[in-house]
């Protein structure tokens, strides 16, 4: 099969590999669209340690089944399919409780670390367990299914703040997962959604999408212009889709007392964290890792009904062929991309 394969830093090769075998619980599956996230064009240059070459990447993928393991049951050849990304055990007491993305034998599609290597799906076949694996609804296309993870994903950063019908929310990054994020908060019921990022054209896409206010970055006040917005006392909710230190005391200035922080972001390892305000205005602020594997049929459900609209964010479809020279587009920031899907049938 033909694979593009992470061979250096920043440095791919298209590939030729044997088709895997799947285990006895695992598999095949012939890989129809998978997306280029964010976290691949950091690992692909080294600065993540998440992407040790060798290895395939790629985790946000649908596709057809091709061959089943012996074990597998509920699942034949052609059925169409999306899996999660994570890789859980199914053993461990958070995987019992529900907590799928804290497993403690935790591994990720696409990812080699110095814990483990597991390939992706930047390859004409992948192999993968059948509890990660889900059936695609009649309406949901294999190019949307590919949003499947970080629709996911956004659905799980605003299932943990338990938004009321009603309430406020400012999303602060309005990338792509800002803008899942701001769909999954209108879907939840927020009446006020405030949209704030540093580019004009991606907040454009926010007000289209949900956001009833958009703000850039850079203006003045923009704290005071939020708690304005909301009734005078801030948001009840703010979601922090970046992962720096300026965007993170946003998120903490522009919420009402006893509000709730939901950090989603995570660009960088340490960040300057305003304390007092956080302790004195007893906010609650909660980290936000990946997804359930119950919220991916939510996701699905979601695309399926286009409560969350994937179409306007797909940029480009590309073959295994250009992806190499479009990674290196995309980290140079050479063009201006939402979601770049690799179809390895094209």
């Amino acid at each position: 099969m033909k694979a593009l394969e992470l061979v250096a830093a920043s440095t791919f090769e298209l590939v030729e590999k044997p088709v895997p075998q799947p285990a006895e619980n695992e598999i095949l599956v012939r890989v129809k669209a998978c997306g280029i996230c964010g976290s691949d064009i950091h690992g692909a240059n080294g600065s993540s340690g998440r992407r040790i070459p060798p290895i395939i990447m790629g985790h946000e993928a649908a596709g057809v089944v091709e061959e089943t393991g012996k074990a597998v049951t509920g699942l034949a050849p052609g059925d169409r399919i999306t899996f999660d990304s994570t890789v859980f055990c199914n053993e461990c007491q958070f995987c019992k409780s529900g907590h799928t993305n804290l497993c403690d034998s935790r591994q990720v599609m696409g990812v080699s670390c110095g814990e483990f290597r597991r390939h992706g799906a930047y390859a004409q076949y992948v192999c993968v367990p059948q509890h990660i694996v889900h059936k695609l609804p009649e309406k949901v296309s294999f190019d949307h299914a590919a949003f499947t993870e970080p629709v996911s994903v956004a659905i799980h950063a605003v299932n943990r703040a338990s938004i009321t019908p009603g309430e406020s929310a400012v999303v602060i990054g309005s990338g792509l997962i800002g803008l899942l994020v701001v769909q999954a908060a209108k879907k939840a019921g927020c009446k006020t959604i405030v949209a704030v990022d540093l580019v004009a054209e991606r907040l454009d896409m926010a007000t289209k999408l949900g956001a009833t206010h958009a703000m850039m970055a850079t203006d003045e006040n923009v704290a005071q212009k939020i708690h304005q917005l909301c009734d005078g006392r801030g948001a009840d909710h703010a979601f922090e889709v970046v992962g720096a230190s300026a965007p993170i005391g946003l998120a903490i200035d522009s919420v009402r007392k006893g509000g709730t922080c939901v950090l989603v972001g995570n660009v960088t390892a340490e960040v300057n964290f305003p304390l007092q305000k956080a302790v004195t205005r007893e906010l609650n602020v909660l980290g936000s890792c990946a997804l359930l594997s119950t919220e991916i049929p939510e996701a699905l459900d979601a695309i399926a009904d286009g409560s969350i609209d994937v179409e306007p964010l797909i940029s480009e479809r590309i073959s295994l062929e250009q992806a190499g020279e479009w990674f290196g587009k995309l980290e140079s920031g050479e063009i201006n991309c939402m979601k770049v899907l690799v179809c390895p049938e094209l």
